[in-house]
């Protein structure tokens, strides 16, 4: 099989997975190594595609998705039902990242399209003995949360503020923090 061909079976699969898909599973299914899934995964992106490493494989984020970043603030006790809030209202976490006054911006890829995707994470974060990442900044913290529709971003906000998730911008936080942070 040519790289090229061998490429865009693997645009087709992540195009029709809602999970991430590990780059041992495209070596085995291609009969390639790792290393030139990780090429080929370098040569989709240098072409446009947005695709994302994940703890769990590779994940392809569509450009035609409504996205909004939401600042929220909660115990580490309610980030399953901060998370279950989202995407049981059509929406996916693709990160988390806090702003911080010393450190600027620090990101995490988390990509939660599901329950089962949530229950992944926290068994993650338990298993890998981590603390979340909004442990440094006081438990606040955003997500980039992407749905198919701003109508959907909206009944996202509405139910995150219902739920007393959503936390006010401060003055010394940069509003665009796509622009503003360069790792970002």
């Amino acid at each position: 099989m040519k790289g090229e061909e061998r490429r865009e079976k693997i645009l087709k699969a992540l195009r029709e997975s809602r999970d991430p898909i590990s780059g041992g599973r495209f070596s085995e299914a291609l009969g390639v190594s790792r290393q030139v899934i990780v090429q080929d995964i370098a040569l989709l992106r240098a072409g446009g595609c947005n695709i994302y490493s994940t703890s769990r494989g590779y994940v392809l984020e569509e450009k035609n998705l409504a996205t909004r970043v939401f600042k929220v603030r909660h115990t580490d006790e309610q980030v399953e039902k901060e998370l279950t809030t989202v995407v049981d209202n059509g929406g996916a976490v693709e990160d988390v990242f806090v702003y911080h006054r010393v450190y600027g911006v620090i990101r995490g890829q988390l990509n939660i399209h599901s329950r089962r995707d949530i229950a992944e994470y926290l068994q993650d974060i338990e298993n890998g003995q981590s603390r979340l990442l909004s442990r440094a900044t006081n438990g606040y913290h955003y997500h980039t949360v992407t749905a198919d529709s701003e109508e959907i971003l909206d009944l996202i906000q509405e139910k995150l503020q219902e739920e007393g998730f959503l936390a006010k911008l401060q003055d010394y936080e940069p509003v665009d923090f796509w622009n503003k942070a360069g790792n970002i």
